[in-house]
């Protein structure tokens, strides 16, 4: 496993900042503290994160906001917002997208610290010791990702989920599928479980996947080969992939099969049919979320917590149990 700045701290006995200043700005640093500091990591083998060596001083006026998949149509929305949040107060914002990928993620945050005062991650592929490192380094702020002491922006499904539990039930149903598209790390699969649980549906679950139309796609097949009358999907991509299979396959949603997705994109109302789905408010979480970012720049968020709700949106494509 690779050798983390809190561990290059410890074997000099410093503290996490201290290591990091030694790194990005040495002349900060006390000399015979910066060659401890410079000789513990050489005996490990500690590598800094390229993010923290690219870091300047001064201020950009700009903030960055790092998503995981710009195709994902919950996203736009979310920049807009952020975007018109930030304008007001004098800000820019420069977004980018990590497809999902670690080392994707580790290269954009490379290339957009250099131009912004602050950063906020959209669940975030990253160890915690890198969060925790790259925190040390400039104001971060994280959404659906939780690392103690770092500002974070916390979607809560539980309502949603619940509703949605209640929803199906009320509609006859006892046997669902969820379709995952979470990382391990994620708590979205945990608690539909346990709603669905409260409720006493019994639930199949296929995945975890990449969050994706296609995931939907392929989930489908799964779904017609199991006993299930109802389809929770990871989100509204995936809910809109297992719509298109379901009707290639000629599965009549919701006469055979209730769909339900997680986000409500605008998508989710313009799909036929219309999706059930959860909605988490793109207005309300991009608005937190920039001034999260913003009192944390400015030294006054310390390890806050935001909590975004949400709530069912009942569409077309849930009806009473078919099978």
């Amino acid at each position: 496993m690779a050798v983390t700045i809190r561990q290059v701290a410890q074997a000099a006995g410093v503290s996490v900042s201290t290591v990091s200043r030694a790194f990005t700005a040495p002349d900060q640093v006390q000399p015979q503290t910066l060659q401890r500091i410079r000789d513990a990591a050489a005996k490990l083998g500690y590598t800094p994160n390229p993010a923290a060596r690219s870091l300047r001083g001064g201020k950009t006026e700009s903030l960055g906001l790092i998503i995981p998949d710009i195709t994902n149509p919950f996203f736009p929305p979310i920049f807009k917002a952020m975007q018109a949040r930030a304008r007001r107060l004098g800000y820019t914002v420069l977004a980018a997208d990590t497809d999902e990928r670690e080392s994707d993620e580790l290269e954009t945050i490379t290339a957009v610290s250099k131009r912004v005062d602050g950063m906020i991650l959209w669940a975030s592929t990253l160890s915690e010791d890198r969060l925790a490192e790259l925190a040390e380094t400039m104001p971060v702020v994280l959404v659906n990702r939780h690392v103690p002491g770092i500002p974070e922006i916390q979607i809560s499904l539980t309502a949603g989920i619940s509703q949605a539990a209640e929803h199906l039930k009320a509609y006859g149903h006892t046997r669902c599928v969820f379709v995952n598209g979470s990382r391990p790390e994620l708590s979205r699969g945990k608690s539909i479980r346990e709603a669905f649980e409260a409720h006493d549906l019994s639930l199949v679950e296929f995945g975890p996947y990449e969050p994706r139309f296609e995931t939907g796609v392929h989930a489908a097949t799964l779904v017609t080969s199991s006993d299930a009358t109802a389809v929770l999907a990871h989100n509204d991509l995936v809910a809109l992939g297992v719509l298109h299979q379901l009707a290639k396959l000629g599965v009549d949603v919701p006469r055979d099969v209730s769909v339900i997705g997680i986000d409500d994109t605008l998508l989710a109302e313009t799909s036929t049919p219309s999706l059930t789905t959860i909605r988490i408010s793109a207005q309300e979480l991009a608005t937190h979320a920039a001034d999260l970012l913003l009192d944390t720049i400015g030294g006054r968020a310390g390890g806050r917590v935001v909590e975004i709700g949400s709530r069912l949106i009942p569409r077309s494509s849930t009806g009473p149990a078919g099978r």
